[in-house]
């Protein structure tokens, strides 16, 4: 019934790490109105709330992996419909990069 718990996604991108950092900064709101927290320490984040989870972002990508706890789970995430909803918001962070 619950599927897959981890969602992980890694999208490419042409810019340094600090650039893509500040791309994504509208991807952090959206985890935000959900409350979960975005702790950056250099070029890594951990997520923490509902879900757990963490971000890295290297030379030439960023990956998300985002861990759906029970109570994320019992609430009603589904893992497809938010790693799409992170792919999106990720393509459209790096568009026109």
């Amino acid at each position: 019934m619950f599927g897959k718990k981890e969602v992980r996604v890694t999208e490419p991108h042409n810019l340094s790490p600090d650039e893509a950092i500040t791309k994504i900064s509208a991807f952090e709101e959206m985890f935000s109105k959900y409350g979960v927290s975005v702790k950056w320490s250099g070029h890594k984040a951990a997520l923490s709330g509902p879900v757990s989870g963490s971000v890295a972002v290297s030379d030439h990508d960023v990956t998300v992996v985002v861990v759906l706890g029970m109570m994320a789970r019992a609430a009603g995430v589904k893992p497809d419909k938010l790693e799409a909803s992170i792919r999106k918001r990720l393509r459209a962070a790096f568009d026109g990069e």
